[in-house]
């Protein structure tokens, strides 16, 4: 692989992210029109909600995985039953997951905000119910995604997330600033807008995608060996983000605590945060499909190489953006209808984000994201499940709550973190154990 091939993988990965979080910063900033309870009531949900869909996301990295390194070892025919498999697998974690967050949503809820006013409470049973309907179409499309990412076709991907994003914002904008439904309309657009994802997922396949020769069948044609080759990766990954958004979720009631300008002003502060992630995520999904075609040809030297560029890049990028949003801090706060009280904390988050993120970011995301696209699945969700309950959640506790830092003292302890788990997988990186495991 050279650099033009990377490129070619990376630009519309880097679209696609840029265009998802810029949605995602122009939807908070609409609902933050409705008031402080619904961008807290949304804020939180969200931390729930990416909690659901990093499970069966998960389960699509190790399809990913599987594809790519089958497709770096030449095998067309196993790279199309890997693809039906992960699409089958991905959707069916989905829905169940859904079906169970509904049955259950009130005891959820009541874990989350038992100390939040019943207006924020009320528009978060909202919210959390349309998201769960929405789930099994966006596993639709991400399954699918992944897919496409793992045989390099980025551009297909891209089309896709453009489509059911570009829809979720238009809907947004009808229903929350069109006919100020709010909290509803928002789980309305969610709902609508993922549906049009999957429906453009399986026109694509079974239209205008060849490479991967798909049929509606072989959904329901289920291949053990596939399967478990898929769950190798996935399943210890599953439960990294199980437990590791459980324990993000677990500082969120830690600033349910603080009131609903201190939720806001991490809602806020988490969105840009975002932005400025812009690159980095990027990488961390573009080396996965490097990582594994480099692996599956069995050219690990290759694979380092471009480890060490990622992480280079990503320190230019986080940069960049930093220096970028410097100037646009104002601009931002008129944007979010930040309420007067808040931003003094927002700009402290910031300023602790743009000192942070360009050094500790990539080593604690992209690392990690390298290692599992080898194979080495088990030693990346082990260390990162132990450096988030010693270090974030009981740091975060003790900053937070225990000396009166308050949401400062969450995002402190998260930084921290990183640190710990970048240097864990930067001395993980330099071994030879995580390239060892046969896959394909």
């Amino acid at each position: 692989m050279d650099y033009k091939q990377l490129f070619g993988i990376t630009i519309p990965i880097f679209v696609d992210t840029a265009f998802i979080v810029l949605m995602s910063i122009l939807n908070t900033a609409m609902i933050s029109s409705s008031g402080v309870a619904a961008i807290s009531a949304v804020s939180t949900v969200d931390t729930l909600n990416f909690f659901i869909i990093s499970i069966f996301i998960a389960v699509a990295t190790g399809g990913t995985v599987i594809v790519a390194q089958y497709k770096g070892s030449g095998n067309p025919g196993m790279v199309r039953r890997a693809a039906a498999q992960a699409i089958t697998a991905v959707t069916g974690f989905a829905l169940l997951i859904s079906i169970v967050v509904i049955i259950f949503h009130a005891q959820t809820l009541g874990l989350l905000f038992g100390n939040a006013e019943a207006d924020v409470f009320d528009k978060a049973t909202l919210y959390l119910i349309g998201s769960c309907i929405s789930l099994p179409f966006l596993a639709v499309e991400q399954s699918v995604a992944g897919v496409l990412r793992g045989v390099s076709e980025t551009k297909a991907s891209l089309y896709l997330s453009v489509i059911m994003n570009l829809a979720y914002m238009v809907l947004n904008f009808v229903f929350i600033k069109g006919f100020d439904m709010g909290i509803i309309g928002l789980s309305i657009s969610l709902i609508i807008a993922r549906g049009i994802g999957a429906i453009a997922s399986f026109i694509y396949l079974l239209r205008y995608n060849h490479t991967l020769q798909f049929k509606m069948r072989k959904l329901f044609q289920l291949d053990a060996s596939i399967l478990k080759k898929m769950m190798f990766i996935g399943l210890p990954f599953a439960a990294e983000q199980m437990f590791f958004n459980g324990g993000k979720l677990l500082t969120q009631t830690f600033i349910v605590k603080f009131g609903t300008i201190a939720m806001t002003a991490n809602a806020i502060g988490g969105s840009i945060a975002m932005f400025l992630q812009i690159g980095g995520s990027t990488l961390s999904i573009a080396i996965v499909t490097v990582v594994g075609q480099c692996i599956g040809r069995k050219d690990v030297q290759d694979a380092r190489k471009f480890i060490k560029s990622f992480l280079w890049l990503s320190f230019i990028l986080f940069t960049l953006l930093t220096l970028l949003s410097l100037p646009l801090f104002p601009l931002l706060m008129k944007l979010y209808a930040a309420p007067t009280e808040a931003v003094p904390t927002i700009y402290w988050l910031f300023l602790l984000m743009a000192v942070s993120q360009p050094i500790l970011w990539a080593f604690s995301f992209i690392t990690p994201a390298a290692l599992r696209a080898a194979g080495d699945s088990k030693f990346t969700s082990i260390a990162s499940l132990l450096t988030m309950w010693l270090f974030r959640i009981s740091l975060g506790y003790i900053l937070g709550i225990v000396l009166g830092y308050g949401v400062m003292g969450i995002w402190v302890a998260m930084i921290a973190e990183w640190g710990v788990r970048g240097l864990i997988f930067g001395l993980r990186l330099r071994g030879d154990k995580w390239y060892k495991h046969k896959l394909v």
